[in-house]
């Protein structure tokens, strides 16, 4: 499946349109992982092992393919040094920060209403 391009119109931005740039880009960063990867970068900058340990329970293929996509939306930079053995530094953009701003809120609302959530699950299931 290919990148759908941005041609100006608004249904580009419309997350309710299956076909819309909005939504592909909204599915890409929307995802457990990529939330994990980026509340992990607010921090500051991170190697990959760092990252890897910080993201409890990613695997090093999800984390290379999240670390990937990130970087191709524009929310992440990464650094190569010219080291032996090499070194790879991943810092989250202006974009990305501003993302993380919006991810800190979803982390504040989850704790916040944690426990409404487990008793109406335990009502829900009952």
């Amino acid at each position: 499946m290919g990148t759908k391009q941005l041609n100006g119109l608004p249904e580009d931005t419309d997350l309710r349109r299956a076909d819309s740039l909005a939504r592909e880009i909204f599915s890409d960063v929307a995802n457990k992982w990529a939330l994990l990867i980026i509340e992990a970068l607010g921090g500051g900058t991170r190697r990959f092992s760092e990252l890897r340990d910080a993201v409890e329970g990613i695997s090093h293929k999800m984390l290379t393919q999240n670390l990937r996509m990130l970087e191709r939306n524009g929310l992440l930079e990464r650094t190569v040094h010219p080291v032996v053995p090499p070194r790879v530094d991943y810092t989250l953009t202006e974009s990305g920060q501003a993302l993380q701003a919006t991810i800190d809120g979803m982390c504040d609302w989850t704790q916040r209403y944690l426990r409404h959530i487990e008793s109406a699950r335990r009502r829900f299931d009952a």
